[in-house]
């Protein structure tokens, strides 16, 4: 509002009975770093130079005092430099009181500051505030103390505190929106942040201008019932400030006087430096008929660049928007709550003229800004195993940067929760899939995304040996036992600086001697676990396997091999013929059934447990018989009781007895049977019968076939 607050001001200065003098309407203490440890001080005191007397204090004093609130020094700060504060009212359909006057003292001086533990404080006091003044219990002996701390350099070095740019409006019309801005300038550049807070009372009626000031710390003015410092006077709704703009809004709805207390708190890297606190009068008066423009604060952001603009003007009859888009010229609107889309991103004067063009006309102005979308992300560091793990975080995304950020990682994470943009070290204390949530709050919008971080388990590696003797030139058979949750791979070290990656390795160990194995595993998250067996292995020696045989190449005619142990260091042996038949004696003879190339194979054992095997061949070369008798006499006198024929090297063989009348009386397929002469359990009487016999020789394969006869005699 461009003479709104000025003309809301001016009815409440005073009321019309000059009943009691007052004088304190206001006032603040700052000062600027200026180096080599000097500072200078700028007090200012705002009076009441209407009702209010006596003048400024000439000269005023400051007290010096230390952290522990011991006076140091007493300051001289000189005559005020006195200013009136202007009554301008620019709105022909209102006439302000003439019985206002508010004059601004302004003391300054420059002190040597020398750094010490604690720093320092600076302190003014004055009484008295005017009697009328509603809420605080017994005004008229209450006075004002206006402090300001010097900070130990080991919090900040040459540091210059926020001062207000603007004093508050004279006067408030009652029932009529109003807004101020109350912002502060800081000489750093610091982050400021405002708030309502209590005015400190400061000396009294029996000593209003105490020399030096009284040592701190201070107490707060007693409110009456039901106000307070951060509810200081009755507005509906109420009287409030924005904590980043320093603008203050409200509707006060109760003719009279308050006292009313602004802090402005400067930080830096999130670090409180100061607070400098100032307090005032609003005086709120019956302004009939007054044209008030107003302008609702812009409560919706980050949410597209179309606006939707509503007003609570007072006596506004007709209306003139300007949205303060400088590209256009069609960035206007007659009507009462128009709608306008901005071309781009940024900040905007709106201007609202009610009445325009008449004598009640009004304006008010008010900022406007246009945040992008509010889209924050981050992109999920890659999984850790649970031994190591320690994620890094980036907040990604669409934002601007200017506001908060709150990182929560669950009750498994340590730290579970961060402010910082990027945090690190963030580390889990059990393995899962955790979800991260980065929640970003700017210019008044919230925004949250969710993803997930992975934490792997360690794996447990394991292993030991299919044998528990390991044998010189004979290979130890090693079996992973290891658990993990996904495909791994091996790097075993067999303690002779050689190394496989099999997963159940055989290692032949040349030499005798005792060995310390271990084995690495890492899965295909790149967790590591490492086992070694908690004893060594011992190589020991092994026996010398040896034999000869005789003859290595025989027929099946003379199928009687012989072995001759020729062994080393052995005390058991065992032949294996390659026929299905073996021996524990080594020096052994053996026939063979069956002609064929025969693995003759010997294993020794010595007293460890070591084995050796030797191997050599035999041949047994084929040869083909055949011889069948002419008669036989099955009287069971163990005398030719059975017919059949002698046969050697053959197979596929087929034996076939006819008699007479060519009735098959007899069949065998197996070289040991022969005709006993019994058909169907009888014996068959004495005759002449037929046979006929076909086999293949060994030799060749050949095929053979014999038919004769045969004479049965009893």
């Amino acid at each position: 509002m461009k003479f709104r607050g000025l003309l809301i001001l001016l009815f409440l200065t005073l009321f019309s009975v000059k009943s009691f003098a007052t004088h304190i309407v206001g006032g603040e203490i700052y000062y600027d770093c200026l180096g080599g440890n000097n500072y200078k001080i700028t007090l200012k005191v705002y009076r009441d130079c209407y009702y209010g007397i006596p003048p400024f204090d000439s000269p005023g004093y400051i007290g010096v005092y230390d952290s522990n609130g011991s006076v140091l020094q007493t300051v001289d700060m000189g005559v005020a430099d006195s200013t009136l504060i202007p009554a301008v009212i620019n709105n022909p359909c209102f006439t302000p009181p003439v019985d206002v006057c508010v004059e601004e003292g302004v003391y300054i001086k420059i002190l040597n500051l020398p750094p010490i533990a604690g720093g320092y404080v600076l302190s003014y006091q004055r009484c008295c505030r005017n009697s009328s003044i509603l809420n605080i219990v017994n005004a008229s002996q209450v006075g004002a103390t206006y402090q300001i701390p010097i900070l130990d350099v080991s919090i900040a070095t040459c540091n210059s505190t926020p001062r207000y740019t603007n004093f508050p409006p004279l006067f408030l019309c009652a029932g009529v929106p109003f807004s101020f801005d109350h912002s502060a300038t800081d000489p750093d550049g610091d982050s400021l942040y405002y708030q309502l807070c209590d005015a400190y009372e400061g000396a009294d009626a029996s000593n209003p201008t105490p020399v030096p000031p009284s040592p701190p710390p201070y107490t707060f003015v007693s409110y009456t019932a039901p106000y307070s410092g951060a509810n200081p006077m009755s507005s509906s709704p109420s009287l409030i400030i924005n904590p980043l703009s320093g603008l203050m809004t409200g509707t006060p709805n109760m003719i009279g006087r308050w006292v009313v207390g602004v802090c402005v708190s400067e930080y830096r890297n999130g670090i409180l430096l100061t607070t400098n606190k100032r307090d005032f009068q609003f005086n709120v008066e019956n302004c009939p008929n007054l044209p008030v423009a107003s302008i609702p604060l812009q409560s919706v952001f980050c949410f597209g660049n179309q606006v939707h603009f509503s007003q609570n003007s007072i006596n506004a009859f007709s209306y003139h928007w300007d949205f303060g888009e400088s590209s256009t010229v069609l960035d206007v609107s007659a009507i009462n709550s128009p709608t306008w889309t901005y071309a781009d991103t940024g900040s905007y004067n709106v201007t609202l003229i009610i009445n325009p063009g008449s004598l009640c006309a009004d304006t008010n102005t008010s900022v406007f800004r246009i945040y992008p979308p509010l889209v924050p992300t981050f992109i999920p560091p890659p999984g850790e195993c649970i031994y190591k793990n320690s994620f890094d975080f980036t907040a990604a995304g669409a934002f601007m940067g200017n506001g908060t950020f709150n990182w929560n990682f669950g009750a498994n994470a340590n730290p579970s929760t961060s402010t910082q943009q990027n945090p690190t070290n963030i580390v889990f204390n059990s393995v899962g899939t955790f979800p991260v949530i980065l929640t970003v709050n700017e210019n008044g919008c919230t925004t949250s995304y969710t993803n997930n971080v992975l934490v792997y388990p360690k794996p447990l590696a394991n292993y030991g040996l299919q044998t528990a003797i390991a044998c010189d030139l004979q290979p130890v058979h090693f079996v992973d036992s290891s658990q993990a949750d996904t495909p791994l791979t091996y790097v075993w070290g067999f303690g002779d600086e050689t190394i496989s990656t099999q997963q159940n390795p055989f290692h032949t160990y040349p030499t005798i001697g005792t060995y310390f194995t271990n084995l690495i595993i890492t899965t295909a998250h790149g967790c590591v676990d490492t086992f070694a067996l908690p004893t060594s292995l011992t190589v020991f020696p092994s026996p010398q396997a040896g034999f000869t045989v005789t003859p290595k190449d025989t027929s099946i005619f003379y199928p009687d091999v012989s072995m001759t142990d020729q062994s080393i260091d052995a005390i058991a042996c065992s032949v294996f013929w390659g026929d299905g038949a073996s021996y524990n004696n080594c020096d052994s003879v053996h026939r063979f059934n069956k002609p064929g190339t025969y693995t003759v194979m010997q294993v020794v054992l010595n007293t460890y447990g070591c084995y050796d095997t030797a191997y050599s061949e035999v041949l047994i070369r084929p040869e083909f018989l055949f011889w069948l008798p002419n008669a036989f006499t099955p009287n069971n006198n163990e005398l030719n009781d059975v017919f059949k024929p002698v046969l050697l090297g053959v197979h596929d063989y087929s034996f076939l007895i006819f008699d007479r009348w060519g009735e098959k009386i007899y069949e065998a397929k197996d070289l040991d049977d022969g005709w006993n002469g019994c058909y169907k359990s009888k014996l068959c009487s004495n005759d002449v019968y037929v046979y006929k016999i076909t086999f293949r020789d060994d030799v060749g394969g050949n095929y053979h076939q014999y038919i004769g006869r045969v004479t049965l005699v009893r």
